[in-house]
């Protein structure tokens, strides 16, 4: 009697019947990427303007990139992120 069990669904489920999973998912990852981009940069020792410029992109950019709470980013920009700062894209499609 001691031993918990779990009842009903768990938050994924809940958020699946919300109807926004895929979006919370989305913006979850985008922060993981985020951060990890800034930790990289910080590492690297490069600034926003010179990640910009080995990007060949504005720095209007690579501050988009780095927001966390903006989920829009395509795979071109994160591959030149990626190859900015030494670095290559992995992607992994898993079950669902």
């Amino acid at each position: 009697m001691n031993k918990r069990t779990h009842r009903g669904s768990d938050f994924r489920d809940f958020l699946n019947e919300q109807g926004i999973l895929g979006e919370v998912e989305a913006r979850a990852l985008k922060q993981a990427v985020s951060l990890q981009l800034e930790r990289l940069l910080k590492e690297s020792e490069l600034t926003k303007g010179q990640m910009a410029a080995r990007m060949k992109t504005s720095r209007a950019a690579v501050d988009r990139l780095l927001d966390a709470s903006n989920p829009s980013v395509t795979l071109n920009t994160l591959g030149k992120a990626a190859r900015a700062l030494g670095r290559k894209i992995k992607i992994e499609l898993v079950p669902a």
